[in-house]
């Protein structure tokens, strides 16, 4: 676990530093990811890649200078440009962003990730304190480069955050008990904007869902992402936010579960033709999640077991996709659950606020 505090320079800095060697490695296999057209149909230039990156860059210190600041001093400390820092960061909706600068020249993309489930669990399907919980799902080279990060900002709560090398973060609780996970979307009105890290560590420095909600809904994004917020009040949203329409639903009696397809009309209309096999397998792990999740009396136990068995990636041919990692988090009483790669095969290690 890297743990730091201090200043947005100072966490920063730290981060990179430590993870210097790797963040580079894991930036340029990024990079190359884009620049070979897998997710975007067409094959495009390293020069073009970082100029668009860099136009996203007003966009991400508008959307907070304070973590603007934390984002700079992580790629001085690891020895890579902001450009750079926003491929390896924003992957997933960076891409987005480039296929639709390529507009007509853009093609059916070969590979769209098909990455996370997600799922809510109201307080009164768990003996009054409910849950959040997901999967991260990623090509398994990504496996490796994932770690778990606990802040201690000087200003702003502190945060357990679990993310991968040169990201400043995907999954987390921060101690007023609000909770932020991501699934991916592939967009088609992506555009140059804030890439989701950026959004969700903002959002994690909300004391309440309803202000975190409120942070993802104005953002100026870059590309898709399904948003779940949960807090200690028991609040809960799904957000489907691509850049031009974002549908909210409002936590019900009903558990709330989400992968990588759209649900509502607005977001298929701007959601790329996905392979598939993929839509197939979003569906399954979607309807594998309502079903284990439909009963009272849930516990911890019982959604750490639905990682493990019921919607747990083991890499296959042709994409690769891998769990590498998953969580657990319990908002009212502070709980949070981690597991490094597979669920599968690993344990689950409670990790304390300290």
């Amino acid at each position: 676990m890297l743990d730091v505090g201090g200043s947005p320079a100072e966490m920063g800095y730290v981060h990179g530093g430590t993870y210097a060697a790797e963040i580079r490695e894991y930036s340029e296999e990024r990079i190359g990811l884009v620049m070979a057209g897998l997710w975007t149909g067409v094959s495009v230039s390293r020069g073009m890649v970082l100029e668009l990156a860099e136009a996203c860059l007003e966009a991400h210190e508008q959307q907070s200078a304070v973590l603007y600041e934390e984002m700079s001093a992580m790629a001085g400390g690891a020895g890579i440009s902001l450009a750079e820092a926003v491929v390896v960061g924003g992957f997933t909706d960076f891409v987005d962003t480039v296929r639709a600068h390529l507009g007509d020249e853009a093609a059916t993309p070969l590979r769209v990730e098909d990455d996370c489930t997600a799922f809510i669990v109201p307080d009164d399907r768990a003996g009054g304190a409910g849950f959040f919980g997901q999967t991260w799902d990623m090509h398994a080279s990504a496996t490796d480069h994932v770690i778990l990060v606990r802040t201690r900002p000087e200003d702003g709560p502190r945060a357990l955050i679990f993310t991968t090398v040169g990201c400043l973060g995907q999954i987390g609780m921060n101690e007023h008990g609000v909770c932020v996970g991501i699934t991916n979307l592939a967009a088609s009105d992506g555009k140059i904007g804030v890439t989701w890290p950026t959004v969700v560590r903002h959002a994690l420095l909300a004391e309440t869902a309803t202000e975190a909600r409120d942070v993802i809904l104005d953002a100026d994004l870059a590309g898709g992402h399904n948003y779940m917020i949960f807090d200690a009040d028991g609040v809960g949203f799904n957000i489907e936010a691509m850049p031009s329409v974002r549908p909210v639903t409002t936590l019900s009696s009903e558990p709330l579960t989400y992968t990588n397809h759209t649900t509502h009309g607005s977001t298929r209309a701007v959601e790329v033709e996905r392979p598939p096999d993929l839509q197939d397998s979003s569906h399954r792990r979607r309807s594998v999640a309502i079903d284990h999740l439909d009963r009272d009396d849930l516990d911890e136990g019982d959604l750490m077991d639905l990682t493990r068995h019921g919607v747990c990636q083991v890499p296959e041919p042709p994409y690769e996709i891998e769990t590498s990692g998953a969580t657990v988090m319990r908002p009212r009483t502070r709980d949070f659950w981690a597991v490094w790669g597979l669920p599968s095969m690993n344990d689950y290690v409670p990790i304390e606020f300290l």
